[in-house]
């Protein structure tokens, strides 16, 4: 995890449509950057659920809420056309900004080791340096926990 009090790093990266998104873009707002294994898993899918639940709550505290996983564009247009989700999911398969913000992590599964994200969220504040830095979320508490903490 990156620490707090850090400028967050800067990145570029396709959003569900194609169309690139900027961290730059959100200068002056809050964001709330997540980073999640996979589209259409149980966690993942009750994680980004959540947030689009609560999504209205977070514009109107000038927030923006950006998933970030190395699923594919096409995946993510799905898992928001599937679900609904009113916010944008950003796809880094080449991990470049997963690798930047250090939640690219070994893990381990029924004794088996291998390389994946940790579940992690960070809020940004409008300057664009990291306030809040959260690793090994639950899904379903992380959207009501990170709303609190704007």
């Amino acid at each position: 995890m990156l620490e707090v009090g850090t400028k967050a790093p800067a990145f570029t990266l396709p959003d569900q449509n194609g169309t690139m998104v900027s961290l730059s873009d959100f200068a002056g707002k809050k964001v709330v950057l997540y980073f999640y294994p996979k589209d259409n898993t149980s966690g993942c899918t009750k994680q980004a659920c959540g947030f689009a639940e609560l999504y209205p709550q977070f514009e109107e505290k000038g927030a923006v809420v950006l998933g970030v996983s190395k699923d594919s564009v096409a995946s993510h247009k799905k898992f928001e056309e599937t679900y609904g989700l009113p916010f944008t999911l950003l796809s880094d398969p080449e991990l470049t900004v997963i690798q930047a913000y250090d939640v690219w992590v070994e893990k381990s599964m029924y004794g088996r080791k291998y390389m994946g994200i940790e579940r992690s969220t960070y809020l940004i504040d409008e300057d664009g340096v990291i306030v809040k830095a959260f690793g090994k979320v639950r899904p379903g508490d992380n959207p009501k926990k990170m709303l609190k903490e704007i």
